[in-house]
């Protein structure tokens, strides 16, 4: 079954999918944060339309390890997830991940226009992935 993976940050939420065999992780698309919470009702159809079994997302940690306000939040967001959609909901380090999303696309000479668009839609195929592949070693 396909895993779903969201980098949650204050005004979008990169999700990206794996392939069915849990191997690789594609970035999806962007969401943009609602008032009216749509973000969820979308997040709920991109699990029906994906036939999705698990759900990962990023927890952004402190370098020393420790779970600060903005990790706090995101702990919520996976509990939220979890009860709404009766779903398995893992939390995975992102440490970094933004930042090497950021730099793949400063490397490649996307625009800064661009960078903006799909940066956290990176993100979240980075976490997905690295979720993966330490999964996948067990």
């Amino acid at each position: 079954m396909k895993k779903l993976g969201l980098d949650y940050g204050d005004r979008r939420i990169g999700v990206a999918v794996s392939d069915a065999f849990g191997w690789t992780a594609q970035g999806l698309e962007v969401l943009e944060r609602r008032r009216d919470e749509g973000e969820f009702t979308r997040i709920a159809a991109l699990v029906r339309e994906h036939e999705i079994s698990e759900i990962v997302v990023g927890l952004p940690k402190n370098m020393n390890g420790t779970v600060g306000p903005r990790g706090e939040l995101c702990i919520a967001f996976a509990e939220r997830l979890r009860g709404e959609l009766n779903l398995p909901v893992h939390l995975w380090d992102e440490r970094l991940t933004t930042m090497a999303a950021e730099r793949t696309l400063i490397e490649a000479d996307v625009s800064r226009k661009k960078r903006k668009q799909v940066v956290d839609k990176m993100a979240a195929s980075l976490i997905l992935q690295n979720y993966l592949d330490a999964n996948s070693k067990r």
